[in-house]
């Protein structure tokens, strides 16, 4: 996300090696604020090969919630361990970095942007951010489940918001186990709650994230089309898609 001169990037799943690939090719330093939702490997699995993090003429800040008595800092280097990974982090991470430990509701400051953060409902954690720039506002609430008694603070969270990126992975007969094996407890979400997330927040523009891993581009199409029949202005986040609140 660009907030002003602010670079902010969330999660660093696999996309973030082409983000540091076109970063470096810009030329001269990159400086950016990563923020962490939670240490599940697909948010994660990016990060080893995140190219301006080799370089010492780049800076990051680094949030993230601390778990079970380990820092944002000690989670990330316990990544790259034997036998998970060849090589350590403390090795090979040459980027001037900074590590900001951050729990739910707190408010942060990052140039022009002011970034709420909320915990919501998903095994072990998972901290949702509200990025609040130039008058405009987006949520980024990925990998939460809905059903539990954080659901209303989380609409309070999303309330008015220009756009909202939330998890919509299943549809509602696949969550229940009316097709295929039951989800429940699984940590996300379906469009149908994220629909009336979006409707009780009133936000403007609903973006559905986290897409069931086994549904192809001509599925994820219909997809969409019987989620626009209760949300019209719904589109599926794509990789690589500039999108403007």
């Amino acid at each position: 996300m660009r907030c002003g001169e602010e670079l902010l990037i969330f999660d660093l799943g696999t996309g973030v090696r082409v983000l540091g690939e076109e970063l470096c090719a810009l030329g001269g330093p990159v400086r950016g604020t990563i923020f962490l939702s939670h240490y599940h490997y697909d948010h994660l699995q990016g990060l080893p090969f995140f190219t301006p993090i080799f370089n010492p003429i780049h800076s990051f800040t680094v949030y993230g919630a601390p778990r079970k008595g380990q820092s944002v800092k000690e989670v990330l280097a316990g990544q790259m361990v034997h036998p998970y990974f060849p090589v350590t982090a403390e090795q090979v991470f040459k980027a001037q970095l900074t590590y900001r430990d951050v729990e739910s509701k707190q408010v942060l400051e990052v140039g022009p942007a002011r970034i709420r953060t909320l915990d919501m409902n998903h095994p072990g954690g998972s901290l949702g951010y509200r990025v609040e720039c130039d008058g405009r506002s987006v949520v980024y609430a990925t990998d939460v489940e809905h059903g539990s008694a954080k659901d209303p603070e989380l609409v309070e969270f999303a309330r008015d918001a220009d756009m909202l990126i939330i998890d919509a992975m299943y549809t509602e007969d696949e969550y229940r186990g009316l097709k295929g094996a039951a989800k429940l407890g699984w940590g996300h979400s379906t469009w149908e709650s994220a629909v009336e997330t979006a409707n009780a927040a009133r936000a403007k523009q609903l973006v559905l994230f986290h897409h069931e891993t086994t549904r192809d581009d001509d599925a994820m199409d219909r997809f969409v089309e019987e989620v626009r029949k209760h949300r019209p202005d719904v589109i599926a986040a794509v990789e690589s898609e500039i999108l403007e609140p």
